[in-house]
């Protein structure tokens, strides 16, 4: 599970990286020709399904984690420790379920219409992802959903980075410290990346 979400966690740095070119003032140009590339590069595509199997992988493993953690323990403590651990660390499972539900939106609303699952809204290409984008995103509501959802992503982020750091052997006092402040800082600036995009689509257009 920790090696499938590391995986996951640099998908999100070159997504994030492609998505922030939405911010130029070029109409969009940017942002479609990595698009493009993205989806026509035989290698990119091959890299899909190694993509779907990380997703998979790590919902599955987090999935019998979670059965098996509970099932260590079928009867709860009378009197909870709050030190024992941290909040972020109890929820994991209950943010993993918004942020696949999330995600299965995100993919109904791009990756579905990309391959042609999905039918694309009136006025909109079925590859013109830019403009696809700002139609999206001009809905203040699903902006606001699209925002949760990162928010939730952040907040999965920051204590699965350190709990695989944790797995594969990275657990010293030495170090301890600066695996935290890293998760912090990567879980801020992704979900903080994503969610700059809808707020300048909203305000700035």
């Amino acid at each position: 599970m920790a090696l499938a979400g590391l995986f996951l966690v640099v998908f999100l740095l070159v997504h994030l990286g492609i998505n922030l070119l939405l911010l130029a003032n070029d109409d969009g140009r940017a942002f479609s020709a990595a698009a493009s590339f993205m989806g026509t590069n035989p290698v990119i595509r091959g890299m899909e399904v190694v993509l779907f199997g990380g997703f998979l992988l790590h919902m599955l493993f987090g999935l019998l984690v979670s059965i098996r953690n509970r099932a260590s323990r079928p009867v709860r403590y009378q009197h909870r420790n709050l030190s024992e651990t941290s909040p972020l660390s109890r929820y994991m499972l209950h943010s993993g379920i918004i942020v696949t539900i999330f995600l299965a939106l995100h993919f109904i609303d791009f990756y579905f219409i990309k391959i042609g699952l999905v039918a694309p809204p009136a006025g909109v290409e079925r590859h013109d992802f830019y403009h696809r984008t700002l139609v999206l995103f001009a809905d203040k509501g699903y902006s606001a959903a699209y925002m949760v959802g990162f928010l939730f992503l952040g907040f999965h982020l920051n204590h699965a980075l350190q709990a695989a750091f944790q797995t594969m052997g990275f657990n010293h006092t030495k170090y301890t410290g600066a695996v935290k402040a890293a998760s912090t800082i990567y879980s801020v600036v992704v979900a903080g990346g994503f969610m700059i995009i809808p707020l300048w689509v909203m305000f700035s257009r």
